[in-house]
């Protein structure tokens, strides 16, 4: 439990900063943008390379992320069929999708895996498979889907060599695919830029809470609700009967990929967001109605399954 609340702590902790720069004004009122645009244009794509380049690609392999690639469909499945019949548009339908099922498995995993599961490796496959196939894959629907002239179809099919987000991800792999060490004179700057995605985006998430509404309340109530439903009880318990029920896991095993599909929704999904200038209201309100909903889940799927 310890490790729930410490993971937790240190998030709300930062986002509270954040939230009283924007009451100050510190930043000025284009703080929150600037932030956005640092963490979406250099310090994300920074991290997801270094992260990436060190990694060990093997554990795509496992039960684990098939599970996960499985309970990550089926919760954003759910919400783009109901965005499609409810014609909630492309931006709405893909970062509800995302805010359903994609997972903080970096600034929130990583410590509660090393202080409930005992091993910050195990959110390896969730980091991967979000990193490689999903970011890539819905950021290139936004850009292709987005306001403005999509140029032509060759310009359409190299959308993801052009966002750096994607490209960061996957020079990564490919680092890592061949074998090839990193000297360190380039990865220690990269690791120290990429050092500040994490506070950039929490920052700026808690910026965007000044003057906002109680989450899911306002026009955007039913997305809103729904993908905090899926993220915190759908994807969880589809990971449950997946484990169980299909791949015979038992024990630590199905406690490790059912934590990791609990986790709450992860803040740099409103960076995205509000970089595409779409569900931006969707994203900050879904994001922390997970997170809120999301502490006692852990808690119970601690106590059930540890």
């Amino acid at each position: 439990m310890r490790g729930v609340l410490t993971g937790f702590g240190v998030i709300a902790v930062v986002i509270a900063v954040g939230y009283f720069i924007g009451r100050r004004g510190s930043l000025g009122p284009g703080g929150r943008e600037v932030l956005t645009k640092l963490a979406f244009h250099v310090a994300t794509p920074a991290l997801l390379f270094t992260t990436l380049a060190q990694a060990d690609l093997s554990v795509i392999l496992s039960s684990k992320l098939l599970i996960t690639a499985l309970s990550t469909a089926a919760a954003a499945g759910v919400f783009v069929v109901v965005a499609v019949a409810r014609k909630w548009g492309p931006g709405t339908a893909t970062i509800g999708a995302l805010c359903s099922s994609y997972v903080n498995a970096g600034n929130l995993g990583i410590p509660i895996a090393v202080y409930v599961l005992g091993d910050a490796s195990l959110v390896a496959p969730v980091l991967l498979f979000q990193q490689i196939v999903v970011v890539p894959v819905a950021l290139t629907v936004l850009d292709l889907t987005g306001p403005g002239e999509k140029g032509s179809v060759r310009r359409r099919v190299l959308a993801p060599l052009r966002n750096p987000v994607a490209v960061g991800s996957l020079t990564g792999v490919v680092v890592s695919a061949v074998g090839w060490k990193v000297p360190g004179p380039v990865l220690d700057p990269l690791t120290l830029i990429g050092n500040a995605s994490v506070p950039a985006v929490l920052l700026a998430f808690g910026i965007s809470l000044r003057g906002s509404s109680l989450p899911g309340r306002g026009t955007d109530k039913v997305p809103v609700l729904l993908s905090a439903a899926l993220k915190s009880a759908g994807q969880p318990v589809v990971a449950w009967a997946l484990g169980a029920g299909v791949f015979g896991l038992r024990g630590h095993a199905l406690l490790d990929v059912v934590v990791t599909s609990a986790l709450p929704a992860a803040q740099n999904l409103y960076t995205y967001a509000s970089h595409y200038h779409v569900a931006e209201r969707l994203a900050r309100e879904s994001i922390l109605l997970s997170t809120i909903a999301s502490v006692p889940a852990l808690v119970v799927v601690a106590a059930l399954l540890g």
